[in-house]
Parts: structure tokens; C-alpha cells; sequence
């Protein structure tokens, strides 16, 4: 069992993150060739430190001969349980195998993978691999600790341009952002660290809350000129004037969080073709959190979809990627 917190001897450098181990997908299969295997790979990562309820957390546990109803139970709430209590993978009768697969095919493919691959994938109905794709972006939501900077601070659109609409569905009220919804996101230099949220608009009180939110204070932060950012206090703020057509002075721009836009809106046009607004977060969560994974081994990426799954991810990934980001460290 590979733990989340080891990190590799390979040099660093070269395109594609080369210094990173990947895994074909014969190995995934070798991995888990059969149900029990998958069950014991999702107990090394989520009881590293031990088993303990899935109910009450106690430690108290002890295995139930023949398994059933289920492989272990509880002296201090008196429940059975499995490792799939208190999780996503709880809910239904998805095999454990299919969703190490379903992780997997997420986790490696940089633009998204639609429900639709998935059922034919895994060989489930497209209902089930909507539900299990929506579980696994929860798993990616935004790590709490705020980034120390410097920060780069942007926000982006996502939605069907006006003109390419059938007449019938045309808002009729401008152009430009005009039936879109916002995203606005952060990335951390420093450990190349990405957070996105979806907003109502990209107002000042808006626009200020999220970096306040996101962003240490006292740390420094690259935005645009957009009038919104004007007034930020309590951070060393610095913008670059698109207006005028200057998208770079010196260290100033934000050249970085508008390449994790590029990503989004690839998947956006190229994966998913739409993104319901209602959901909007939950996608913007998946692709912050396979962002800020890249730089790990996939079978570590796979790891911390698992703790996340179980609420005990913690900060791990945060940590790791700030060890890494000194080029002589790994």
C-alpha cells in the first residue's frame, strides 16, 4: 500500500510532469482484479491509522465472523459497518471495483468525463454514473487553508454564447457575459494551488469576500484592473491594466489562473457541452481538485479521492504540494 504522504526520488522536470508516476490501465486492472481486492485497497487508505467507525468514529471494532451483514461491527454505538459507511459509496450497490474505476478514468483524464462514458464504461445506467461522478467532485472540494502568495485572483464565464442559441431560448438582453455565470479563482504560486467558486456576480463585496476567504492576509495579489478589486484591504495588491492591452510587468499578471480557465472551458465545450448552474460548483471543484493533484503519483491522487470521500482528507495535499514546491525538494 503506497500512503498519500510518501513522496517520490524521481527528478523533477521535463513537460507532462514526468518527475510523477502514473499508472497504465492494464496496472489499474491488475490493481483490482476482483471485488475483495478493491475492498482491501479502500481499508489501507482510509484505516491507515486504524480502523474505527464509520458511525461513531469509535476504535472499538472488531471483525464480525463471515462478514455479514457486514465485516465488522461496533462495540460502543452496537452497528455493523463496513468501509463504506459514512461515505458516498454507501447509498447504493455500486461495486467498490467499478468506483476505483470510475476514479480512476476522472482522475487521469484532464478535461472530465461525462456520465454518459461512464455507463458504458462501467456498464451501469447512466443515472448511476451521473451519481457517482457528482460524489466524486464533492470529494474535490476546495481545501480550507488559505494560500500565503503570491496570489493571482481572475474570474471567467462559463455558459452558451447568445449568437450560437436557438431563437427560442435567446435572453434578447446584450452580449458579451449576458446569460453566463461567474467563476471567480485563485492560484498559489507557491504550491500552484488552484480554488474556484462559483458566484452570483462579480461584485466588489463579492470579489473582496472570496479573497479574504482564500488568501492570507498581508499576502500578495496579482488581479486585473477591473474596477471591483479597487479598495481591497489588508493584502499587497498589484494589477495589470488589460485595458490598455498589458497582460504581463514583470511578476505582475495573471497568466496562471487564466491557464486553469482555458482547462475549464475545454472541458466545458469539449467533455460536458453544458454545465447546469445549479451544479456549476460541483465542477469547478473537480477541476480545481484534479488540478491541484497533477504533481502526485496517480495512485496517491486516487488516495486522496478516498479520504475525501470519507471527510478525512484534512489538508494532506495542501501539505505535500508545499514540500514540493521548492525544486530542491521531493
Amino acid at each position: 500500500m503506497i500512503n498519500i504522504s510518501e513522496s517520490r526520488d524521481n527528478p523533477r522536470g521535463g513537460s507532462g510532469k514526468a518527475f510523477r508516476a502514473g499508472m497504465l490501465l492494464i496496472e489499474l486492472f491488475d490493481m483490482f482484479p476482483d471485488e475483495d481486492s478493491a475492498r482491501q485497497w479502500f481499508e489501507g487508505v482510509r484505516w491507515a491509522k486504524g480502523r474505527y467507525c464509520g458511525h461513531c468514529a469509535s476504535i472499538k471494532t472488531r471483525e464480525v465472523n463471515g462478514g455479514k451483514p457486514m465485516p465488522y461491527w461496533c462495540a460502543d454505538c452496537r452497528s455493523y459497518f463496513s468501509v463504506k459507511t459514512g461515505t458516498p459509496l454507501q447509498a447504493g450497490k455500486i461495486p467498490m471495483r467499478k468506483w476505483a474505476l470510475a476514479m480512476y478514468l476522472m482522475t487521469t483524464s484532464m478535461k472530465g468525463v461525462s456520465s454518459m462514458k461512464l455507463y458504458r464504461d462501467l456498464g451501469i445506467t447512466q443515472k448511476a454514473a451521473w451519481h457517482m461522478a457528482q460524489r466524486i467532485r464533492k470529494a474535490w472540494e476546495e481545501e480550507s487553508i488559505p494560500f500565503i502568495g503570491p496570489v493571482e485572483v481572475d474570474e471567467t464565464y462559463i455558459g452558451r454564447k447568445e449568437g450560437n442559441k436557438h431563437a427560442n431560448k435567446k435572453l434578447n438582453a446584450g452580449r458579451g457575459v449576458t446569460g453566463k455565470v461567474a467563476i471567480v479563482g485563485a492560484k498559489d504560486r507557491a504550491t500552484n494551488s488552484v480554488k474556484a467558486r462559483a458566484v452570483d456576480s462579480t461584485s466588489k463585496t463579492t470579489l473582496h469576500a472570496f479573497i479574504n476567504d482564500s488568501v492570507k492576509k498581508g499576502s500578495k495579489v496579482y488581479t486585473d484592473d477591473a474596477r471591483a478589486y479597487i479598495g481591497l484591504t489588508g493584502f499587497k495588491r498589484e494589477a495589470v491594466k488589460h485595458g490598455i492591452g498589458e497582460y504581463v510587468r514583470q511578476q505582475a499578471h495573471t497568466n496562471g489562473i487564466e491557464s486553469f480557465w482555458s482547462m475549464l472551458k475545454r472541458g466545458y465545450v469539449g467533455t460536458y457541452h453544458k454545465m447546469s448552474f445549479k451544479h456549476l460548483g460541483r465542477y469547478s471543484d473537480e477541476f480545481a481538485g484534479r488540478h491541484n493533484v497533477r504533481r502526485l503519483d496517480t495512485v496517491q491522487q486516487l488516495s486522496a479521492l478516498v479520504l475525501g470521500m470519507s471527510g478525512a482528507r484534512d489538508n494532506c495535499i495542501l501539505r505535500i504540494l508545499t514540500s514540493m514546491s521548492s525544486p530542491n525538494t521531493r
